[in-house]
């Protein structure tokens, strides 16, 4: 039986470094445990604490023709999302990261939560090319996420498809 997960205070000092940090401290948390909700769980609390100015982070997985939601931080969430639609299904279509600075400008988003303001979202592909889901980040604040975000938030995404096997 594994212990009590503590995590190290993060003192990088700037993104990159912050998500190398953190996606240290992910292969960690999620070392030697191949379950899906379990990790999903984990790696939702460790990201929605870690990182400031969150106001929800969590997963969309695959099924059938949309996503349903997995495991989450933050307030009551969309529980099915069509692929294509608003900026998790448009991860989900495309297999590419969306960066969104600014959710309003973004033709056909989805406010789950009405003071959201940015997003990122990763598609999460498994070895097979399958999609397992998506992984989805929201802030309150304009424009919150940027390019470094985009990147850490893939290198996050890489350590957890890793810990599932």
């Amino acid at each position: 039986m594994r212990g009590m997960f503590e995590a190290p205070a993060i003192t990088a000092a700037d993104k990159p470094a912050l998500y190398r940090e953190l996606a240290s401290q992910v292969q960690g948390l999620l070392h030697g445990e191949r379950n899906l909700i379990a990790n999903a769980a984990n790696f939702s609390a460790l990201v929605f604490n870690t990182l400031p100015d969150i106001s929800w982070c969590g997963f969309y997985f695959a099924e059938g023709d949309g996503l349903v939601v997995g495991p989450f931080q933050g307030k009551p969430a969309c529980v099915r999302i069509a692929r294509g639609r608003g900026v998790c299904g448009a991860a989900a279509l495309s297999r590419q990261t969306q960066l969104v600075p600014d959710v309003a400008a973004f033709p056909d988003h989805i406010y789950c939560d009405g003071a959201a303001q940015s997003e990122v979202v990763v598609p999460l592909v498994r070895a097979d090319g399958s999609l397992l889901g998506v992984w989805d980040v929201d802030s309150h604040r304009l424009a919150r996420f940027d390019e470094d975000d985009a990147h850490g938030m893939e290198m996050l995404c890489t350590a957890f498809m890793k810990a599932l096997g």
